[in-house]
């Protein structure tokens, strides 16, 4: 098990506003905080990118937009366009939501080419898959996570924290065995206090997406999901 203290937490944070009604003061505040507390990202939607970018600029803290947020069930040219823009607005990660309609369908071949044209438009860009773990089978999280190694993405991703339910340490675990050492692994909603964070992190995860960064690594809980 590793040894983190909450010293070292920040590192695997991406601290995230993706809420619909975010206040640009709200946005000022997450990049404050992301500078102050040295999280790795601050994670947004895409129309609030460029805002973060000018704020996060020269401070090492990297703007992670969400693409295809939070279904994911877009058409794969609007959601290449969308990551494709996010990144000229300055965005240095991308995290996209996978075609869960296309993986619950059977529909491989859709999944396939939605990953591979995001890849292509991100280039070294980091890109993360969302899969939503909480809405598939054991055997369709395997499958995905199989996908999205073909396809050369970067990271995969639990949860967008929209829907009916977070992360899990089983999930992680399970998606840490399917992708191997190589591939980053990404825990997100649900993700309440320190002991969680280290859950997730003991279970295989490298990077953390939670907007409650500032109140875990004080050793605060956050109420509710």
């Amino acid at each position: 098990m590793a040894v983190i203290t909450p010293d070292d937490l920040p590192k695997y944070i991406d601290h995230t506003l993706l809420k619909a009604d975010a206040k640009y003061e709200d946005l000022e505040k997450l990049c404050a905080e992301a500078k102050q507390y040295h999280f790795f990202s601050a994670c947004v939607n895409g129309a609030h990118v460029a805002q973060c970018a000018k704020l996060l600029e020269g401070s090492g803290v990297k703007v992670c937009a969400a693409v295809g947020f939070p279904l994911g069930a877009m058409a794969t040219k609007a959601k290449a366009f969308e990551a494709g823009t996010a990144m000229e607005d300055g965005a240095n990660e991308i995290d996209m939501v996978m075609n869960i309609s296309a993986m619950k369908n059977g529909n491989i071949k859709l999944v396939e080419e939605d990953m591979i044209a995001i890849r292509k438009v991100c280039g070294g860009v980091l890109l993360k898959v969302i899969l939503e773990t909480c809405l598939l089978t054991t055997e369709e999280i395997i499958n995905a996570c199989g996908i999205a190694k073909n396809c050369g993405l970067d990271f995969v991703k639990t949860s967008t924290g929209f829907s009916t339910a977070g992360a899990t340490p089983e999930h992680v675990a399970l998606m840490r065995k399917t992708v191997g050492p190589e591939m980053g692994v990404k825990a997100a909603g649900g993700i309440r206090s320190f002991e969680d964070a280290l859950n997730m992190i003991n279970s295989g995860a490298t990077r953390l997406g939670t907007s409650g960064g500032v109140n875990i690594i004080k050793g605060q809980t956050i109420k509710g999901y």
